[in-house]
């Protein structure tokens, strides 16, 4: 977050020397008022670049194994152009190399973990074991060390879910 902070800083910077700049080449013309509303310009467009390009950065920063498989964008009352232009605040993934086939009689089982990445004040990062049917298309979260089942949150997915087509894919 330090990055960031120093990073809005100089990009505030620079736009007051652009201010400046623009000032002394007018010879004066301009009023005073316009380097620091060039400063706060500057700042402004550093964090609305930086917070449309989290998700982009984020994914740059993921093995090649891993694969997007949900996406969650909305917009915030004290930034209005999201309304317009939504931007991405959280996404899954699942790691391909993570994957853990088993055969269960006839059905095609496999156990993987989905990684949630959240964007904040600071990024956070959650993950959670599943084991996923890929004949019924049934998903089971499993809890705790010995990974136990959850029965009570089984759901079935949708065959074209992006869920199911990631884990399932090499696997039905």
């Amino acid at each position: 977050m330090i990055w960031h902070l120093i990073a809005a800083g100089f990009a505030g910077l620079g736009a007051a020397g652009i201010g400046l700049l623009l000032r002394f080449l007018s010879r004066k013309r301009l009023p005073r008022w316009i380097i620091p509303v060039s400063a706060g310009l500057g700042v402004l467009g550093y964090q609305i670049h930086y917070e449309y390009t989290w998700f982009s950065h984020k994914q740059l920063q993921l093995p090649d194994s891993a694969e997007v498989v949900s996406r969650e964008a909305g917009g915030a009352i004290w930034r209005p152009w999201t309304y317009a232009f939504p931007m991405t605040t959280a996404f899954s993934v699942v790691d391909q190399d993570s994957l853990i086939p088993r055969q269960a009689d006839e059905h095609r089982l496999v156990e993987f973990i989905l990684y949630r990445f959240e964007r904040q004040y600071v990024d956070q990062v959650t993950h959670q074991a599943y084991l996923m049917n890929c004949t019924t298309r049934e998903l089971l979260p499993l809890v705790g060390e010995p990974r136990q089942p959850r029965f009570e949150s089984l759901r079935q997915l949708d065959s074209d879910d992006p869920l199911y087509g990631a884990v399932c894919k090499d696997n039905a």
